[in-house]
């Protein structure tokens, strides 16, 4: 069942989507692992929309697909008690307007515990630096889908440095196509290879050594 949703969203076969999520949680199954498996297929067709598989139109009704993944799934998440566990930025970095993952990690984030800002797609750099003075987060993280996104990150972690903010927080990186020389290269603290990943890799950072 996992597998059939993840191949079903990647392939954007909506109606059979939605069906399969409504059974899920019919079963009583776990809400945040149904987000887990949205996330597993956003790579997907992050990685399609890289190989010029996929155009923006697909990424754009994948999107649609999601928002009724998640009308169904948030109320479920909702009932849910669950504790702050501190504040958390989240944005596409300037140039992308990439928002499929981000929103699932956000969302993911939010379930969790933590307060997140999310600022939003093709944030230009200073809008990180502002967020981070007017709230204090202790974390940030940033969004990219494309390869050229990695440019902006960099520059994204050097104004923050310039700012004389970078020791204040942990910056975390997040896209389809981002890995550890990537996380190198922008000097971040860490990077999401998954949903489940980031916000794991978050509740460490809260929780400190």
């Amino acid at each position: 069942m996992v597998e059939d949703l993840v191949s079903k969203i990647a392939d954007l076969k909506e109606d059979e989507v939605l069906r399969i999520v409504r059974d899920r949680l019919g079963a009583g199954e776990d809400p945040l692992s149904i987000l887990d498996d949205v996330g597993h297929a956003t790579e997907i067709i992050g990685k399609r929309y890289a190989d010029g598989e996929y155009f923006i139109s697909e990424l754009v009704y994948s999107g649609e697909i999601l928002k009724g993944i998640t009308d169904l799934v948030r109320p479920r998440i909702s009932k849910a008690e669950v504790r702050s566990l501190g504040k958390v930025i989240i944005g596409t970095v300037e140039g992308d307007i990439h928002n499929i993952g981000k929103d699932i990690v956000a969302m993911m984030l939010s379930a969790s515990g933590f307060e997140v800002f999310d600022l939003g797609v093709d944030v230009p750099t200073g809008r990180f630096v502002e967020k981070i003075r007017e709230t204090g987060a202790p974390i940030v993280g940033l969004s990219g889908l494309l390869t050229t996104s990695f440019e902006s990150m960099k520059q994204t972690i050097e104004a923050i440095k310039d700012a004389g903010l970078r020791d204040r927080v942990k910056i975390m990186i997040g896209g389809g196509l981002v890995n550890e020389d990537v996380r190198k290269y922008t000097s971040a603290d860490g990077y999401g290879k998954d949903v489940m990943t980031a916000v794991s890799v978050a509740r460490e950072w809260v929780r400190g050594p």
